[in-house]
């Protein structure tokens, strides 16, 4: 053999060793969550549910980390340039990985390069609700509602998959809304029950407590199905708005620099963590269908979901900001 040749073989090995080494030693610290979103919604409720479960499983804590701001883009970007030593992870969330990168010029990241999947974390559908005094008691009566008045009625997002799931709801139904945008899914929901915007789009954690109390009324849920914790709701699909069979996912991202054995490793005791049943049970509760996945099946997805809603942002003449 070439003396290049085993230089080159003999530093490979190295490489594999060391990853290998790390991987059977992760973690030895605290590994930190970084949530791209303000505490209280869907984002921030699955991020701490699985971080316990991880804390517990590790021996060593799992610290969420929530950096909102610009619709996630901040937060986001802080973990694409972190370590990729498995010692930061990143909330994975539909609306900053795959729409993002087409409604911001520069989001900070580049979805395609800077991050691996490590896993996907749930499924779940974007649900429309209103203010439980809004005259309208279900969707058509909403419809109706928002063509009689047009640009009168508002309609409230804390993220940019809630917003776009908004304009998709305007197009299907033929109505004209006005966006108000928040900071996150918490104050937009919150302005909702307060009788100060109409309607919300989010995520069922966000706003199943709110539903139940009698404060928020759901009009439907994107999608094929009914959603199994607010079951009065009719899907899109259902009431004839076929542009809304669309989803949302959580999942975790780390650094794409991350030693694949690392991400392995990671990988089966996040996909442990989702599986058990006391985990299923909390995030069940707060509306997320647990669903997790091997890191090659969440990279398939996001790429995805990315060319997707590319051509939704295209369809609705959305500009890059």
């Amino acid at each position: 053999m070439e003396p290049s040749l085993r230089v080159a073989s003999g530093l490979g090995a190295f490489v594999l060793f060391i990853a290998t080494a790390l991987a059977q030693s992760y973690p030895a610290k605290p590994v930190r969550f970084i949530v791209p979103f303000v505490p209280g919604g869907g984002t921030d409720t699955f991020a701490r549910v699985v971080s316990a479960k991880l804390s517990e499983t590790w021996n060593k804590q799992v610290i969420v980390d929530n950096r909102p701001g610009a619709q996630g883009n901040i937060g986001t970007a802080l973990g694409a340039k972190a370590a990729g030593d498995g010692y930061t992870l990143t909330l994975a969330f539909v609306g900053t990985l795959s729409i993002n990168p087409h409604l911001y010029r520069a989001p900070g990241f580049d979805v395609l390069k800077d991050f691996a999947a490590l896993t996907r974390g749930t499924i779940e559908p974007w649900v429309f609700t209103v203010n439980a005094s809004t005259p309208a008691k279900d969707v058509n009566e909403l419809i109706a509602l928002a063509k009689r008045s047009p640009g009168k009625l508002t309609f409230s997002s804390g993220s940019s998959g809630s917003q776009l799931a908004g304009e998709l709801f305007k197009l299907a139904a033929g109505v004209d809304m006005v966006h108000v945008p928040y900071k996150g899914t918490a104050p937009a929901v919150a302005d909702v029950v307060a009788g100060n915007v109409h309607m919300t789009s989010s995520v069922p954690t966000s706003v199943v407590g709110h539903v139940k109390a009698g404060r928020l009324r759901p009009m439907l849920v994107t999608g094929s199905k009914r959603n199994d914790m607010l079951p009065a709701a009719p899907s899109a699909v259902e009431v004839g708005l076929g542009a809304l069979n669309v989803l949302s996912w959580y999942g975790i991202v780390v650094p794409s620099s991350t030693p694949r054995e690392l991400l392995r490793r990671i990988n089966a005791d996040a996909v442990q963590a989702l599986n058990a049943p006391e985990v299923r049970e909390r995030l069940n509760a707060a509306g997320q269908s647990p669903a997790p996945s091997s890191p090659e099946e969440f990279q398939q997805e996001i790429r995805r979901d990315y060319a997707v809603w590319g051509k939704v942002v295209q369809s609705l003449n959305l500009k890059p900001e």
